[in-house]
């Protein structure tokens, strides 16, 4: 059974930093991209980044490029995301998910791209 577990979440003044997790199992991490995505109250769900499998090449969106960072550790079976310069508007709740292709950038803002889904971490950024 596939299981995506986010954790790192909190409440951050504006200008601060997160970094989140994303640790799987249930599936072969190294064959996977993983993404990923927020939604905010009233919001669509947005694509933030996504990493591909085996050459780890990344993809932001245009919002976060410059502040965000996504990596992860195949050993680990774990994707971070570290979030850097917060904004009020990146206040969201995130969401890791895995894409069995080797290439996400095409795909990297859609969510019906994507196969599994975790549960969520809440990130709220206060001005």
């Amino acid at each position: 059974e596939v299981q995506l577990v986010e954790s790192g979440g909190g409440l951050v003044q504006a200008g601060g930093s997160l970094r989140l997790s994303c640790a799987a199992s249930g599936f072969t991490f190294d064959d996977y991209s993983i993404g990923w995505f927020r939604q905010a109250p009233g919001k669509e769900r947005e694509g933030v980044s996504c990493i591909t499998p085996s050459d780890g090449s990344t993809y932001y969106a245009d919002s976060v490029k410059g502040r965000f960072t996504i990596s992860r550790d195949d050993a680990r079976n774990t994707v971070y995301l570290q979030m850097n310069s917060l904004k009020p508007e990146d206040t969201a709740v995130y969401y890791c998910a895995t894409l069995r292709r080797s290439f996400c950038g095409a795909t990297m803002g859609d969510p019906y791209e994507y196969d599994s889904w975790g549960q969520g971490t809440q990130v709220t950024v206060s001005s």
